[in-house]
């Protein structure tokens, strides 16, 4: 009875210090789809300390490994890519049109600053729009691909180029990591950095906690999901994985304008998301929720029709078929400038991934029939 009343220690975060600090400068660095080197070389310096050695492929996935000379691999994998646009036409009067590099949200963009990547360097600019005293009532246009435009202070084309810009140069938001109410990460390309972040995490607790597993573990963060799971495509046939366990964010459907009949029932805080559908294999499944179980790991239940849309697709259909699940962290705001999550979902989908990994054999084989 008296523990109602009396203040409970707070419990000692997983995520520390200098973790948290990489988290921000990882978020704040660019990394467009087709351009990851920079995040990628952040992440890669980051694990460094706690893997044996480390691939590269030719596109630029990373991939960590531990105990590399063991025959069985599992895989637990995120992807490094955001949203952004290309540059695509230059009026003469030095206006910039873009095309979408992923699926970056058109409804977002008017009056957001941005950086130009270009040879010379970043460019900053503005999406421009026109304001509210000129736009007619009723017949406004909505904001679309085909109205929206960037702004340089150029007074033409020339001045424009001048500036290193071209077409195919690509362009990202300027939008910082902050933490807001002390609980809440947010930041543009949460999706899905925050997954990087979380497995680079797992590499430092196996480290720092001497977890011996015995398999071989590849830390791997691919390239080009957001335009259709390309990165993890071409690395999930170089691995040849025996297992491979996914994370990457879902939709928090407990913000206003959501529709839980079309998008399920998640809410962020409430802990990681586990996934049923074909592309999930359902023992390694069981083996995720048994753990989430025993180690009092709050879960949340979502479902996918014929796929999930995420990197665990790739890997469950590569290599004649690979055992693959999803571990889902809940996001508000999913492809906008203020991306959403909550700290205590980070901190659990990391400990759900690292009990997972201390509960699969080496040799284990998940068939339904044997």
């Amino acid at each position: 009875m008296y523990g109602y009343f009396c203040p409970m220690a707070k419990k000692k975060s997983i995520i520390n210090k200098s973790s948290e600090k990489f988290l921000e400068a990882y978020l704040n660095n660019a990394s467009p789809t087709g351009f990851e080197s920079s995040g990628q070389q952040l992440w890669l310096d980051y694990i460094r300390p706690y893997i044996d050695e480390h691939m590269v492929d030719t596109y630029g996935t990373v991939v960590g490994v531990i105990n590399p000379d063991a025959p069985f691999k599992v895989v637990i994998e995120a992807h490094a890519d955001e949203i952004s646009y290309f540059v695509h036409y230059i009026t003469s009067d030095g206006y910039i049109y873009l095309k979408r590099n992923g699926g970056s949200d058109h409804q977002i963009a008017p009056s957001k600053r941005v950086d130009i990547h270009t040879p010379k360097g970043i460019v900053k600019g503005v999406f421009g729009w026109p304001a509210i005293h000129t736009r007619t009532a009723g017949k406004e246009e909505a904001p679309s691909m085909k109205n929206i435009f960037l702004d340089v202070g150029a007074k033409d084309k020339k001045e424009v180029e001048a500036m290193g810009i071209h077409v195919g140069c690509v362009v990202t938001y300027e939008d910082q990591f902050m933490v807001l109410n002390k609980d809440w990460y947010v930041a543009r390309a949460l999706d899905n950095r925050a997954g990087g972040f979380m497995i680079a995490e797992v590499a430092r607790l196996l480290h720092e906690q001497k977890i011996k597993l015995p398999f071989g573990l590849y830390i791997t963060n691919s390239v080009q999901e957001e335009i259709g799971l390309r990165g993890a495509q071409m690395i999930a046939e170089r691995i040849q994985p025996d297992v491979a366990i996914v994370t990457d964010v879902t939709h928090c459907t407990h913000t206003p304008m959501m529709n839980k009949i079309e998008n399920g029932d998640v809410a962020a805080g409430k802990g990681p998301g586990v996934t049923y559908g074909p592309a999930v294999q359902n023992n390694l499944l069981q083996r995720i929720i048994d753990t989430a179980e025993a180690e009092k790991i709050p879960l949340q239940r979502m479902a996918a029709s014929r796929f999930t849309g995420t990197d665990t697709d790739a890997f469950a259909y590569s290599n004649k078929g690979v055992a693959s699940a999803l571990i889902s962290l809940p996001l508000r705001y999913m492809h906008t400038t203020v991306e959403m999550v909550h700290r205590t979902d980070v901190e659990n989908c990391i400990k759900l991934i690292l009990a997972t990994l201390q509960n699969i054999k080496s040799g284990e084989d998940f068939k339904y029939i044997k």
